[in-house]
Parts: C-alpha cells; structure tokens; sequence
C-alpha cells in the first residue's frame, strides 16, 4: 500500500497583544486618518461576522473544492445606497480559494461557480457589521469602559490631535 502525504497549506501564525496592538496603531497612524480624511468621515477600523457565518462560508467553500479563504480590502461606493451608513467605508470580502503549485511558486485562484439560474459568480461573502459606524465601548461614547485593542493617539498636524 502506497501512502500519499499531504503537504499542509498553513501560513499564518498565531501572535500575542503586542503584536496586534503594534499592527493596529500602525494601521491607524499610517492609513486610517488619511482615508478618514478623503471621505469625510470615520472610515472603519474593524468588522465583524459570527462564526456561525464563518463556518456556513468555509463549509460552502469546501463543498466546492476550496482549500482556503483569501480575504479582498475593498471600500462601499460612496453613494452606496442598500447601507447608506457604509457608504464609502472600507470593508473585506471574504472569497473561497483553490492552491495551485505553478512550479514557479504558489497560486490561490478565487473559485467561482455557477448558480441556480446558470450565472457564473465568485464564491464570496461581504456585509460585515463594520465600526464605526457600529461600535460598542469605543472611548466610552455609550458609557461603556473602552478596554478595546489598539487605543491609539493620533497627531494631525495642523488639526491637532485624536483618540481612536
């Protein structure tokens, strides 16, 4: 009997607060006040989707062949009309992802399907609760204690400074 190995696809690490804290300051301060400032208003910082959501994705994802999950930045349309409060903010896309070994290096291609009415789509998920505008405890702005990761004090120059 011939056995086949199979050769994990893993990339990601877990890390500690440190470093999550480190990469959201980091995004604050060298992305979010700027965007912010383009659209006129708080861009997001997080979102969030329940992990029943998250298992009902990578079980349909998996029903059609994929073996991992690429996640898009992407941003509402600034007259985004079906969730007015996301208009222009920034968002993630969740797509399910085949690995391809090229013998050059690795490919993840998005999977894409045919659906009951025979259009081809993407197998993807988005509509994530975003903050802002959705936030819970963030600053204590609803009388909450903000014991939120990646409290950050910002400086914008001529327009002083923030607490995000």
């Amino acid at each position: 009997m011939q056995t086949i190995e199979k050769k994990s696809l893993k990339v990601g690490k877990y890390v500690n607060t440190a470093h999550v804290d480190k990469v959201i300051r980091n995004y604050k301060q060298e992305r979010w006040v700027h965007n912010s400032e383009r659209i006129g208003k708080e861009d997001s910082l997080s979102g969030w989707w329940s992990i029943e959501e998250m298992e009902e994705f990578i079980a349909k994802a998996k029903s059609h062949g994929a073996d991992g999950i690429k996640f898009y930045f992407g941003a509402y349309d600034a007259d985004y009309a079906e969730r007015p409060e996301y208009a222009g903010r920034q968002t993630l896309v969740m797509v399910g992802t085949k690995h391809n070994d090229s013998g050059v290096g690795m490919l993840n291609r998005d999977i894409y399907y045919t659906d009951e009415n025979g259009q081809t789509n993407i197998l993807a998920y988005n509509a994530m609760s975003l903050c802002p505008p959705f936030c819970i405890g963030t600053l204590g702005k609803l009388g909450i204690d903000d014991n939120e990761l990646g409290v950050t004090l910002v400086d914008k120059g001529d327009d002083g400074m923030i607490i995000i």
